[in-house]
C-alpha cells in the first residue's frame, strides 16, 4: 500500500511553498470549490459521483457522520500538489491539496486562517 502524506505534512509543505515561492509561482483562485477534509473522503466522493454532486457530497457526509466533511464553499484558495488520482468507469479525477485562505460572504471577502483541504479536479484522459 502506498504511503500517503498526512494532512499536517501537506499543510506544512503548502505553507512553506506559499511563503517562499515568488508571487507569480502560484495562482490565487476565487469562486465555488468542492472541498473535503481528507483525501479518502475525496476518493469516496468520486466513487459516489454519478453526475449529481449534491448526492455524492451527502453520501460522504452521512458515512462520515459529519455534515461538513465535504461541501462546496465560495472561497479564495490556492491549488497545491496533486496527491492522488481517483477513477470511475466514466471519469478520472486528480486529488489535489487546496489551501483555503478566505471565504466570500454576503458581507464580502473574509480572510481566514490558512486551512488545508482536498478537492477533485476533473482529468481528461485519452486512449493511447
Amino acid at each position: 500500500m502506498p504511503v500517503r502524506p498526512t494532512k499536517h505534512t501537506l499543510s506544512l509543505a503548502l505553507s512553506l511553498f506559499l511563503m517562499c515561492a515568488p508571487a507569480h509561482a502560484y495562482e490565487v483562485e476565487t469562486g465555488p470549490v468542492l472541498i473535503c477534509d481528507t483525501q479518502e473522503q475525496v476518493e469516496r466522493f468520486v466513487r459516489a459521483f454519478n453526475g449529481n454532486q449534491d448526492l455524492a457530497i451527502n453520501t460522504v457526509n452521512v458515512e462520515e457522520h459529519d455534515p461538513n466533511a465535504c461541501g462546496v464553499v465560495n472561497a479564495t484558495y490556492v491549488l497545491g500538489p496533486q496527491v492522488g488520482v481517483a477513477r470511475t468507469q466514466a471519469r478520472a479525477f486528480e486529488i489535489t491539496a487546496v489551501a483555503v485562505i478566505g471565504v466570500i460572504t454576503p458581507n464580502g471577502y473574509q480572510p481566514t486562517k490558512l486551512s488545508l483541504y482536498f478537492t477533485p479536479v476533473s482529468l481528461k484522459e485519452f486512449a493511447a
